[in-house]
């Protein structure tokens, strides 16, 4: 995307970040207490149907920030500014489940929650239980599962719901060999349409392959914002 802004790429942003901060305090009795600087002035845009790598050591914020585009959090200064009507969700390892609710009932109110009819909701319901091969754990309470059954119980119902930002947290490493490919091609038949997705990753050739742009998180700023091959290539500069 080239750093003047045409009108028709304005049209086409879903997300903007305006010099956005976050920090957090930590308890009096925590032997690291005091207040913690999370991101530092963090600027950019998501545009539709565009894939987002983000990448970055651990604790330099990537979660944070995806929490932050979802709403989750408030940021402590700056501004995020979604497209009027567009919806958003957060797939995270058991972020946003009821634990006392069966897989069934989550998947179901979690797809009516991002905006599908009660009916469609309920006629995505087997499609979300072959795709988790959770098999009988589906009609199971969620607080039983293991963290790999709760992420693929969340990928599977984002798949097969629909939603503007598709905000995704590493989840796509979950399972063994033959169910992520299985995820990584829903991921590229799903990318295939207008899907827009925020993709959280350490894993170099995944976000080569799915990703059209990357940005670089380091010591809590966007250090580098461009391809994915290039952003990674100075991301192991770093390391």
């Amino acid at each position: 995307m080239s750093v003047i802004e045409t009108a028709a790429a304005a049209a086409d942003r879903v997300l903007r970040l305006s010099h956005v901060s976050h920090s957090f305090v930590a308890r009096k009795d925590n032997f690291d207490a005091g207040e913690h600087h999370v991101l530092n002035d963090v600027s950019f845009d998501l545009y539709r149907g565009e894939v987002l790598g983000v990448i970055g050591k651990n604790g330099v914020g990537k979660t944070t920030l995806l929490r932050l585009m979802a709403g989750i959090l408030a940021p402590r200064s700056g501004r995020i500014e979604m497209q009027p009507g567009a919806s958003c969700a957060l797939l995270s390892l058991g972020l946003g489940f009821q634990g006392q609710l069966t897989g069934r009932d989550n998947a179901r109110l979690s797809s009516i929650l991002q905006g599908s009819s009660a009916k469609e909701a309920e006629s995505a319901l087997q499609q979300i239980l072959d795709f988790s091969e959770l098999g009988a754990s589906f009609d199971e309470p969620v607080k039983t599962y293991s963290a790999g059954m709760r992420a693929r119980l969340g990928f599977a119902t984002s798949i097969f719901t629909h939603v503007d930002i598709l905000l995704i947290d590493e989840v796509l490493a979950v399972g063994d060999a033959d169910f992520r490919k299985k995820a990584a091609r829903a991921m590229r038949e799903k990318m295939a349409g207008d899907q827009t997705v925020v993709l959280v990753s350490h894993a170099e050739a995944q976000v080569k392959a799915l990703c059209d742009r990357a940005i670089l998180l380091d010591g809590g700023s966007l250090v580098m914002d461009g391809l994915p091959g290039e952003v990674l290539e100075s991301y192991s500069g770093r390391r």
